[in-house]
């Protein structure tokens, strides 16, 4: 367990005599703080954490880190002079004052990481980071103790919190590493420090900061470029992505091909879907192939299957236990399919949206049977692909759908698309309020008919779904 020793000897590089109090877990929010635990007190665009350290106290938090003046009442250590070793702490809870929180944090977890000999597989990529890092830690769980960035835990506070969490047993770390502007995975490799690094792909979502998708590449590159020498160092990388392939040239790690192309190091063909059943597929691993199934919806979701392959064969793990860690997966954390009080088939991705995404679930919702109704959103961030990425979508969508809603104010850009594909206009509506969103499929929805509900997360999709979704 991490403990006040440890906060002391990473942030000072002197370790105080005597024992210190364990430290349960680390947060940034006042109401996750549970005995023994490390409230960060960060300042935030809405608010700032050093309002809330009185409350993470109450709620059974022993320390905080502060950068800022807090409740006098509260005692607090100064941590921006050096300490000695004879130094008698007050009686809990008290405050640690640093500099800057957030670097603190940075540089306790990197200090605390290093502690530990265990295997960190970084994730990085424009779409299916977070899926990949559910299939390749469960798959992983199989043979070794593995721990995962919870939700999207993975930027530069994210992935220091959950680097804390590391503890005695732990084999494994597996963490899906965010990327929104150049330098930002570099930092989180530092912290890290990755083995092997995965790349998923390089798709357009965050283009309106990196200005193209040879930025976010560039950005993306940075994870196989802080990995070690092979072989210890392994680039798992997208052998059906132009834009990842070179990456190849930029490591010194060891590189393994995953995709579909039978010049990769594991590949699949035969790919069936299943509908809601799931994915049939060979898979070819040198000399070896399989016939496989996994419940995983869509054939978008080879790519991820195969990623998570790829890391359980790098790491050792036989094939019998890999299938059974596909068997058992339960990682389709984005799209869930509900059933609407109409006795239709609702596909709620409502998470995020991006034009690859976009056309995987139009892709999916193409396999299932019945009536399909496609309810787009539009798509934030894309810079200079925000037209292209949504007509892309828009022509899609003409050729799956049989009725399209077209949401909010980007989501013109999808209609006026379809419009142009030759799309029937009797079939397509746009609507500009959710109010208006619901009662359009409340009049629409029969019994057999199947619905993508999908757009940006900003545009809380989300609520529309629960409000056509039956009642227990």
């Amino acid at each position: 367990m991490l403990t006040l020793a440890d906060v002391i000897e990473a942030l000072q590089g002197i370790r105080p005599q005597g024992t210190t109090p364990g430290i349960t877990e680390a947060v940034v929010d006042s109401r996750h703080a549970i005995p023994g635990s490390l409230f960060v007190a960060t300042v935030g665009e809405r608010t700032d954490g050093h309002l809330y350290v009185a409350d993470a106290f109450k709620n059974g938090a022993h320390l905080a880190l502060v950068e800022n003046e807090i409740d006098p009442i509260i005692p607090v250590v100064d941590l921006t002079k050096p300490l000695d070793r004879q130094y008698i702490f007050p009686q809990l809870p008290f405050a640690l004052r640093v500099e800057n929180t957030v670097h603190a944090l940075q540089t306790i977890a990197a200090f605390w990481r290093s502690r530990f000999n265990v295997s960190v597989i970084g994730i990085t990529g424009s779409v299916g980071k977070s899926t990949t890092k559910e299939l390749v830690a469960e798959v992983l769980n199989q043979r070794f103790r593995t721990l995962k960035n919870q939700g999207n835990l993975n930027n530069e506070i994210g992935l220091p919190l959950t680097l804390l969490r590391l503890g005695p047993g732990y084999q494994c770390v597996v963490l899906e590493m965010g990327f929104y502007e150049p330098g930002d995975i570099d930092l989180l490799c530092r912290i890290a420090r990755p083995q092997i690094g995965v790349i998923t792909n390089i798709g357009t979502v965050h283009a309106s900061r990196a200005k193209s998708q040879e930025a976010i590449a560039s950005g993306k590159s940075e994870l196989v470029k802080a990995l070690p020498a092979g072989p210890d160092g392994i680039a798992i990388l997208n052998k059906d992505d132009p834009l990842v392939v070179p990456m190849a040239q930029l490591t010194s790690a060891r590189v393994f091909f995953y995709g579909l192309d039978p010049a990769a190091d594991l590949w699949a063909d035969q790919i069936e879907s299943q509908g809601l059943n799931g994915i049939r597929f060979r898979v070819h691993y040198g000399d070896e192939s399989f016939n496989l199934q996994a419940p995983m919806i869509g054939r978008h979701s080879i790519h991820t299957i195969l990623r998570a392959i790829s890391v359980a064969l790098v790491e050792g793990l036989p094939w019998g236990e890999i299938i059974t860690g596909l068997h058992h997966a339960s990682s389709q954390l984005r799209l869930v399919v509900v059933q609407t009080r109409h006795g239709a088939l609702l596909l709620d991705d409502t998470y995020n949206a991006s034009p690859e995404s976009m056309l995987a679930a139009l892709n999916l919702l193409q396999e299932l049977p019945g009536r399909k109704i496609a309810v787009l959103g539009g798509m934030n961030e894309l810079g200079p692909y925000e037209f292209a990425g949504h007509q892309k979508v828009g022509f899609r969508a003409n050729e799956v759908a049989d009725q399209v809603i077209t949401y909010m104010e980007n989501g013109h850009m999808i209609h006026d698309a379809v419009i142009s594909a030759g799309f029937p206009v009797n079939h397509i509506t746009h609507v500009d309020s959710e109010t208006e969103l619901i009662k359009t499929l409340d009049a629409m929805l029969q019994k057999g008919d199947v619905v993508l509900v999908k757009g940006a997360h900003s545009l809380r999709m989300d609520n529309v779904v629960q409000a056509l979704e039956m009642e227990e």
